[in-house]
């Protein structure tokens, strides 16, 4: 990787920090902090919160009947998310351990967490639960993916790709053939170098 790139992903992992720090603020804003990785609120927010909450029926009352209508299109979602969990799962401890790879964390991107916000009512809970769940799990197979392809195939595409995985940007240029075996074994290298 040229010196440029790398310095470009320098800039965006500072970033990354930055937002982070921004981050932290906007929950002291919000009377939280963070604790053993649970949620601690200020004296009074949960009261303040609860009084926020609209009744599920109303709730329900307010919704667009097609909104309802297609509900259970997106939950018939689960059966091939839960699939895709296992199967996954599975992939990652057998095969991780083979190719020496760091596993990775599963609560490092599978966080269900909203459904303790007394703001929310129970279907609203449901729903954040079934969110976190699978966009979660996304984040997941996306970083085990992306792990798979720094240790087999770490070649950029010809052409542009929205939404690359963390390890792309390290990925030996399309059409380098002198410098694949050299970025490969770098590659696999610095895979080797994260921890589980």
């Amino acid at each position: 990787m040229s010196n440029a790139a790398e310095t470009l992903l320098e800039r965006i992992r500072a970033l990354q920090d930055e937002f982070e720090t921004e981050l932290a603020k906007r929950r002291a804003a919000f009377r939280y902090k963070m604790e053993n990785d649970r949620v601690v609120w200020e004296e009074g927010v949960r009261r303040q919160h609860r009084a926020l909450k609209v009744r599920w029926l109303v709730f329900l009352r307010h919704t667009r009947p097609l909104t309802v209508i297609t509900a259970p299109v997106i939950y018939s979602l689960i059966l091939p998310f839960a699939l895709l969990d296992v199967f996954v799962t599975i992939y990652h401890a057998v095969c991780f351990p083979v190719y020496g790879i760091p596993k990775v964390r599963r609560a490092d991107h599978i966080r269900i967490d909203r459904q303790h916000l007394a703001y929310l009512n129970g279907l609203q809970k449901l729903n954040c639960v079934y969110c976190g769940y699978c966009n979660g799990l996304l984040s997941y197979v996306r970083e085990i993916a992306g792990r798979t392809e720094a240790y087999w195939c770490p070649i950029k595409h010809a052409a542009r790709v929205d939404g690359t995985h963390a390890h792309y940007g390290a990925f030996v240029e399309y059409g380098d053939g002198e410098g694949f075996d050299a970025g490969l074994a770098k590659s696999r290298n610095h895979l080797k170098k994260l921890k589980d």
